[in-house]
């Protein structure tokens, strides 16, 4: 059974493969609203939507890696975590992986590789 942890935010997501021992996450990077010139002379529904393109990227992207596991916890401080789950409960290709959203506050890379550890874990 495959298990991924993924401390997230609207501009990162560090993967997290739960397998017993510690390893340095992948980093899937957003490019929301961080081209340089974003703000000049473009109008905010311009960049609202080019932000909300780049955002829908960014979910697609970490929705193809979920598809490679069978459990999966979202973790992280931001709102993101949970707009990404409700996208994937929308897409039946996710409906047997078992995904979870937890609040966490901002984490050093050892604390979320603590974090997925503790969570997995079978204790």
């Amino acid at each position: 059974m495959k298990k991924l942890g993924i401390w997230m935010d609207h501009t990162s997501a560090q993967m997290i493969e739960f397998n017993g021992i510690g390893e340095d996450p992948n980093v899937i990077e957003s490019a929301f609203n961080s081209e340089p010139g974003d703000s000049l002379g473009k109008s905010d529904h311009a960049k609202q939507n080019k932000n909300e393109l780049r955002q829908s990227a960014y979910y697609k992207k970490l929705g193809d890696v979920i598809l490679e596991y069978n459990e999966v916890v979202l973790f992280g401080p931001a709102k993101g975590k949970s707009e990404l789950l409700k996208i994937l409960k929308r897409n039946e290709r996710f409906a047997d992986i078992k995904i979870v959203v937890k609040s966490a506050d901002t984490m050093s890379e050892n604390e979320q590789l603590t974090f997925v550890y503790d969570y997995f874990s079978p204790n």
